[in-house]
Order: C-alpha cells, then sequence, then structure tokens
C-alpha cells in the first residue's frame, strides 16, 4: 500500500514540473533575488518619524526631530508641563552659525547635531566631533571645548577587548592627574597596542570606532580604567584613580573586599582548600575549617553579618570535566588546522555542588544547619543578611528545576527553613522569571512566581513567609523596570492586560508594594516602551505594531495621562516602494480553545490570484516568544517572502509568556515544537486566503529552530514538505545543560531518547538540507553529524553543507542564506535558482 506521504511527495513533484512549464507561478528569478537584495535599502528611511531621536535637556523640556517629506527634518521643543510644542531655534540662523564655526556649508533642513544639555540659556549641540553653544535668542553660535561639558563625559566599562566597529567617532582623553599616562587599543582578540602618551594637564582627541575598547594606564603599567567608544564624541576624565566600572545600579563597588570583616577587624581566605580567618591588626591567623579538601573545597564566596560576628563561605564539590573538541580547517592565522577544546557541560553531567556554610567568628567555629533544604544545588546565589543582621538568606534552585527556595537561616539558632518555596510538577522557570526585592524598614520581599498559573508579583511577609498578591488575574508580568522604594511603588511590563488585543503586547503599569489597583501608563493597541524623563514626571510612550508604524506620546508619570500626541509615523513612501505590510492573525490551537498568534509576510510584487508555497520560519524555544511585534520594515522572512513565497512565523503552546499550562506543554516534549498548533493556525489562516498553498510547505529554523524544522519532517511529513535546519540541537542530550535540563528535566529518562532527532531519524520524509558550522561553541557539531549517521544507517536521501570554520547559525551568512533560499526554490518552486 502507498503511504500519504508517498503519494503527497509526488504531488510535489508533479507540481513543481507543471510549474517550471508555466509563467503562471513567478519566483526564484534572478530579478527577484535581485529585488530581495536591493530591497533593505529601497525601504531604508521610508518611514518619516519611526524614531524621534528625543532628548530630554531638564526634567520637563523635551526636544526632538520632527521628519517631514523629501528627507529634511526640523528639531521641536516641547514643555511637558503645558503641552506647548514649537521649533526648537531659527533653523536657518543655526545653520549659518554652524557653517562658520565648522567650516562647511550646512543645511538647514538637515542639520546634522544633536542635543546634549541646558545649561542656564544656552542649547549645548554636538556636531561629529565638535560642541557649539546656541545660544536659544540671538541663535548665535560659538564652539565650546568638549573637556568642558560634563554631560560627554564616559564612564569606565571595564571592556577587555573591542567588539563592532563602522562608523567614525572620537574618544577625547583629558589628563588631570599628576603623571603621564599610556592610551592603549585593545584590539578584538584582547591584544593591547599603546597609541599615545598623555602628559599631565593635556588632552588627546583619539579616532575610533563605536565598540572599540581603550585603556588607561600609568608607566608602572597599573590600568586606571577601561572605556568602549560609543557612536559619538565622549570625554574621558583622568584622575589619576582607578575607575572602577559603574555597575547596573548605578553605584560604584565598595572599596571594602568581600573578604574584609564590615568592621575591618578581619581578612578571610582560602587556603589548602579551608577557611582561614586573619586578623588585620595583630596579623594573627587561624583556621576555621578543618573538612576542606580537593573533592570538597572551600570558595571564596563571601557574606559577613553586619555585626561582623558571623561569616558565610560556601564550600563545593566541584563538576566533572566534559570537554568539547572542534577543528578549524580554515584558521585565518595559519595553513594548517587548529583543534579547538572548550569546557561544555551537557545534561546529566554532574555538575558543581555548593552549600553555604555558616562560621561563628567570635567562637571560632563552623555553625553546624542540616542542609536538607538546599541538599542539591543547581545553583545559589543572591546573598543577604536580614534587615536585623541575625538571618542569612539566599535562593536555592534545586537541580531539576522543580523546586526553587528564598532560604533562612539563623545561626543563633542553628536551624535553615524556607522562607520562600516554589514548586512545579513540570519546572519553574527560574532562567526568565525570577526576581527578588527587599521592602526598606521591614522584613518583607517583594517576590515573582507563576503560582496562580500567570506570573505575578507577591509581598512576602519575612517573618510567617505568607504571600499577599501585589499584581493578579489573567495576565503576566514580563518584567519589573523600577521600584521607588520611598513612594513603596514599582514599575512593570505586563502582557495579555487587555482581552481584545494581541497577548503578546507589552503594557506598562505601575502598583503599590500592597497591591491594589495598577496605573496603567500605555494605552494603544500595540506593544509600548518608555522613556522618561530625568525625574520620571513625564515619558515618551512608543507603540507600534507588525501593521502600524510607530505612535510617539508625551505622558504624566502620575496617572499615564496624555500631555500630547507627538508624531505618528508616516509609511506612505514605503507603501510607494510596492511594500507589503506584515499581516498579523490568530487562530486556535489544537485543544479548540486556546488563540494561536502569528504573523505573515508577502513578496512585495504579491498578486493575490496566484497561488504561494507557504514557507514557515521557526523557533519554538521554551525560554520566550518569537513572533515579531513591534515594526519593522524588513527583516530577514520577508527576505525570504520576496523570492515568491508566503512567509509564516507562529507562536505554538510551549513557548513562554502566556499562562503557566500554555508553557507547561514543552515540559519533557521539546520534539512537539507547538506543532499541532501552528499546522491548525495555518489551515486556518489558509481558508481566507486561498494564494496559501498548503500542499507546498516548507520550514526552516537555526539551533533549536533547527531541531524542529528537522522535527517537521520526522513528525509531520504529511504536511511539511521542505526543511533547512541549521545547527540544531537535534538530541538534548548532546547541547548545554542548563538549557536543556530546564525544560527536559533531570534525571535523564527515556524521554531524551523518544524526543531525539537522531532516534527518530528513519521517518524522514521530504527534502531537507542540514547546515552547520564546524567551530559551534553554542550547539555541539556532533549533535548534527549524529543525525546524518542515524540517515546514513537509515538510507534516507539528503543534503549536508558543513561550512568551515563557522560557529552557531551558520545558516545567517551570506553563502548559508544563499544556499537555504536557493533549497526552497528548487524544491517548492521546482525551478533552478536565478534562471
Amino acid at each position: 500500500m502507498t503511504s500519504y506521504a508517498t503519494l503527497r511527495a509526488f504531488a510535489l513533484c508533479v507540481v513543481a514540473l507543471l510549474t517550471w512549464a508555466g509563467e503562471a507561478q513567478a519566483g526564484g528569478s534572478k530579478a527577484d533575488y535581485a529585488r530581495a537584495a536591493a530591497m533593505p535599502q529601497r525601504v531604508r528611511g521610508k518611514v518619516r518619524n519611526e524614531r524621534l531621536r528625543e532628548t530630554w535637556l531638564d526634567d520637563h523640556t523635551l526636544v526632538y526631530r520632527r521628519e517631514s517629506a523629501g528627507g529634511t527634518w526640523r528639531f521641536m521643543l516641547v514643555d511637558a508641563k503645558n503641552g506647548d510644542a514649537r521649533e526648537a531655534f531659527d533653523h536657518a540662523k543655526v545653520a549659518a552659525g554652524l557653517a562658520k564655526v565648522l567650516g562647511a556649508k550646512q543645511d538647514a533642513d538637515r542639520l546634522g547635531v544633536r542635543f546634549l544639555a541646558r545649561e542656564k540659556r544656552m542649547l549645548l549641540l554636538q556636531a561629529g566631533a565638535r560642541v557649539v553653544a546656541v545660544d536659544p535668542k540671538t541663535h548665535a553660535v560659538k564652539e565650546r571645548p568638549a573637556a568642558s561639558v560634563p554631560e560627554l563625559g564616559l564612564a569606565p566599562s571595564g571592556a577587555t577587548r573591542s567588539h563592532g566597529g563602522g562608523g567614525d567617532t572620537a574618544l577625547l582623553f583629558v589628563n588631570r592627574s599628576k603623571q603621564a599616562v599610556d592610551l592603549v587599543w585593545l584590539d578584538h582578540g584582547g591584544g593591547a597596542k599603546t597609541y599615545a602618551t598623555l602628559q599631565p594637564g593635556k588632552t588627546h582627541r583619539q579616532q575610533t570606532f563605536p565598540g572599540h575598547a581603550w585603556r588607561v594606564q600609568a608607566a608602572d603599567g597599573t590600568v586606571w580604567g577601561s572605556y568602549t567608544a560609543e557612536r559619538s564624541l565622549r570625554v574621558v576624565y583622568i584622575t589619576g584613580k582607578t575607575e572602577e566600572p559603574v555597575k547596573e545600579s548605578g553605584k560604584k563597588p565598595s572599596g571594602r573586599r568581600p573578604s574584609d570583616s564590615p568592621d575591618g577587624r578581619y581578612r578571610a581566605s582560602i587556603r589548602e582548600h579551608n577557611v582561614v580567618l586573619e586578623d588585620r591588626k595583630s596579623g594573627k591567623q587561624v583556621v576555621l575549617s578543618e573538612d576542606g579538601t580537593a573533592a570538597d573545597t572551600y570558595r571564596g564566596r563571601w557574606s559577613w553579618s553586619p555585626d561582623s560576628r558571623y561569616l558565610v563561605a560556601v564550600q563545593e564539590e566541584p563538576a566533572q570535566s566534559r570537554r568539547v573538541h572542534v577543528v578549524n580547517s580554515v584558521p585565518r592565522d595559519q595553513f594548517q588546522p587548529r583543534l579547538r577544546s572548550f569546557n561544555y557541560l551537557k545534561p546529566g553531567d554532574r555538575i558543581a555542588r555548593p552549600r553555604p556554610r555558616v562560621f561563628d567568628v567570635k567562637k571560632r567555629e563552623r555553625v553546624e544547619i542540616a542542609d536538607d533544604l538546599y541538599a542539591k544545588p543547581w545553583a545559589i546565589g543572591r546573598f543577604v543578611w536580614s534587615a536585623d543582621g541575625k538571618r542569612f538568606l539566599f535562593h536555592y534552585n534545586e537541580r531539576g528545576h522543580q523546586t526553587v527556595r528564598f532560604v533562612e537561616l539563623d545561626p543563633r539558632k542553628r536551624k535553615a527553613r524556607a522562607l520562600i518555596e516554589e514548586t512545579s510538577d513540570t519546572f519553574v522557570d527560574y532562567s526568565q522569571k525570577t526576581w527578588l526585592h527587599a521592602v526598606p524598614g521591614s522584613q518583607d520581599w517583594l517576590w515573582m512566581s507563576e503560582r496562580s498559573g500567570w506570573n505575578h508579583l507577591y509581598r512576602i511577609d519575612g517573618k510567617s513567609g505568607r504571600a499577599t498578591p501585589v499584581t493578579q488575574g489573567s495576565w503576566l508580568v514580563r518584567r519589573v523596570l523600577d521600584v521607588d522604594d520611598e513612594s513603596q511603588e514599582l514599575t512593570f511590563e505586563a502582557m495579555g492586560v487587555v482581552p481584545e488585543q494581541d497577548p503578546y503586547h507589552v503594557h506598562v503599569g505601575r502598583v503599590g508594594f500592597d497591591g491594589g489597583e495598577v496605573t496603567w501608563l500605555t494605552d494603544g493597541d500595540g506593544t509600548h516602551a518608555l522613556e522618561y524623563s530625568p525625574d520620571r514626571t513625564y515619558y515618551v510612550d512608543t507603540w507600534s505594531r507588525v501593521d502600524l508604524a510607530p505612535v510617539h506620546a508625551l505622558r504624566r508619570t502620575r496617572d499615564g495621562s496624555l500631555v500630547r500626541e507627538l508624531e505618528r509615523a508616516d509609511w506612505s513612501a514605503l507603501l510607494e516602494e510596492e511594500w507589503q505590510p506584515t499581516q498579523r492573525f490568530h487562530a486556535k490551537g489544537r485543544d479548540g480553545r486556546t488563540d494561536i498568534w502569528g504573523v505573515i509576510h508577502l513578496p512585495s510584487d504579491f498578486d493575490p490570484k496566484k497561488r504561494y508555497p507557504v514557507i514557515e520560519s521557526i523557533y519554538a524555544g521554551p525560554h520566550g516568544h518569537f513572533v515579531p511585534k513591534r515594526f519593522r520594515a524588513w527583516s530577514g522572512a520577508k527576505a525570504m517572502a520576496e523570492l515568491g513565497f508566503v512567509v509564516v512565523q507562529i507562536d505554538g503552546m510551549g513557548t513562554n509568556w502566556r499562562s503557566k499550562a500554555f508553557h507547561d506543554v514543552c515540559w519533557q516534549n521539546l520534539g512537539d515544537s507547538g506543532f499541532p498548533d501552528r499546522i491548525a493556525w495555518m489551515r486556518a489562516a489558509a481558508k481566507t486566503r486561498p494564494w496559501m498553498d498548503l500542499e507546498r510547505v516548507g520550514i526552516y529554523g537555526g539551533s533549536a529552530g533547527g531541531q524542529s524544522a528537522l522535527r517537521a519532517l520526522l513528525a509531520h511529513g504529511d504536511f511539511y514538505d521542505v526543511a533547512v535546519a541549521d545547527c540544531g540541537c537535534h538530541d538534548n542530550r548532546m547541547d548545554k545543560i542548563w538549557w536543556n535540563e530546564a525544560w527536559m528535566g533531570w534525571p535523564i529518562g527515556p524521554h531524551y531518547a523518544e524526543q531525539s532527532n537522531i532516534t527518530q531519524a528513519h521517518r524522514l520524509t521530504g527534502k531537507l538540507l542540514l547546515i552547520v558550522g564546524e567551530v559551534d561553541r553554542n550547539v555541539d557539531p556532533a549533535s548534527t553529524y549524529k543525525v546524518v549517521d542515524a540517515l546514513i544507517r537509515a538510507d534516507k536521501d539528503f543534503d549536508l553543507l558543513v561550512i568551515p570554520g563557522q560557529g552557531h547559525g551558520a545558516a545567517g551568512t551570506p553563502y548559508g542564506r544563499r544556499r537555504q533560499a536557493d533549497f526552497f526554490v528548487r524544491h517548492l518552486l521546482g525551478v533552478e535558482p536565478r534562471h
């Protein structure tokens, strides 16, 4: 009996032959490839006011660039207090003044400046690597030394190498120290090259590129700071002191070493695997632990109690060693191949086992506390002492990711308790939904949890552990943006808050630490992002959809009320390029109840009277959702569509940022990839779109998307016909440990083999192209090679492209993209590429 898959493959060949012979179906021609290559440039800059390039001059004064037809623009000044808007200055007079200062003609309708700040009654503008001051009344323009503009100061980044490049910029080094310093460029590999020596009191302008790293060091080699160049001129002030990188909190690290006690009396260290305490005044040393060995050593992760009575150190059994070896056949610095090896733990491997140990410094002994609550760690972290300084707390994620605790150790009572505990029969999404904040003036904590079935925030009583919802409902908190301890309020991103909208649209709300009614700061059917004034009294809300160009509105933070709409982006010039807007669509998933959301991309020369093969661009990794929501004029999916395809992107069940039940579909089930939802979605879309030809369906993806792309042919060969799988993690036992154990669980069970593309390789139908980079450090290339071996053993036909010297995402290289496109043109359109 002939199988359905065989008949479908035969039908596909017939369709391809008919297509080749006729002219009714266009696509894949030399002109199509040329148009796809040219479109990014054709659509560039065709959406007016897509971005405002706004700058807050003070707490209530905003300036932005208003674009007009013909590629011109003017700078607008807005007073947020009353909503008044006007041109920031007389553009003609400022252009004339700039021409005199810069020695080159300036176009008043295209001034290449950006605002820096407003100081007294002067506007500061930056034009290239020059700074000028403009008097708003007389419009007189005067150059101002960049070194005298504090706003241009560049904070140290701590960079150890350069990255990026492209586009000139400059760093102005100002030596305010009393000794000469060397200015050292750090290349992309971390190599150092001295470019200049700067004497005391002197300045040096260094041309460079955005992302390039520069180090300031004294003659004796002492490093005073490392800096990363930005897209515009910045100033490095050299003071003669070592400048530490500014952390995310905006505060520089404390000068006290973590190993030093708060009272300054003691310093802890590790010697021969044990904890040693030194009296810094007398120099006397005492060994606090005796059980440290090479197999269970103490580590220098210190946490002192505020009164210096107790010291916490970490005792850790080391992880096993697993090395992955790859060969770079074409290293650029030598002719012969080079072997590369790197550490790479995989699911089931023995991981490190860290446990906190508390020492009583006064008694010179370890405080014995049973570690049952934290005996099987995946990781421990967030070390902190309670507000009263009596108890040590830490975050504990148990291996297998089904239990997460915030554990409290009381050294006086020699007891441990779980102040907060999250458990799940599937998984706790620790990598995406962990958030914790201490409530000042109390023992309480703010905590993120999916215990209700939706990701929300809770206030945890620090004494009883009782949880009170801060947010609640059939929607979720995406992330916390800001915490105001003084007003006891927090601002957060949320999704799914408007039932009539796409549930992935991001909105922003504010709520008190005790919960209550949420003040929503966003309005409009789209996904939102906010840019605040310096004192956070006002903000610009920019929102868009894939089928709606951005809208920019100025609003008040206190209640989200509208001050004024600033601009609505205009895409009329884009439509004149025969550009096709992305279509949104949703349909019911496998259960007949849950809405599945996706988008549809069409070629710019789309003809509704024709029928187009459908290609799905897939990424089903459970750590996120992947269908675009913001407006973009161009994307890789559109480039593929331009060759004569309809390209779709869908978020099926098992992906993130819906309900917990929606997410749980992925549990020990990564091979599912949401395919029942994706297929139902495409069939529903095709019912009202006769130009979608579901008799010719392709799919492509990379990494987890590569795993899914191959899986489509193995498990759903009755629907998918052609697949390109790039750098796929085809067997979750072969891939990195953290990502795979997060969703597939631990210990390793038979479900790992059941979900493996290697195990299922014998089920291949349709046309398959496997792509892999030979030096991939993200996904072990052997994952692809094992699939190749299984396919050969099963006597299956397929194509394989190994790109020498290439890492992860080989299909994203120019050659990889071309080969991927060619494969679909040949096997879905039935023509030779660029015919």
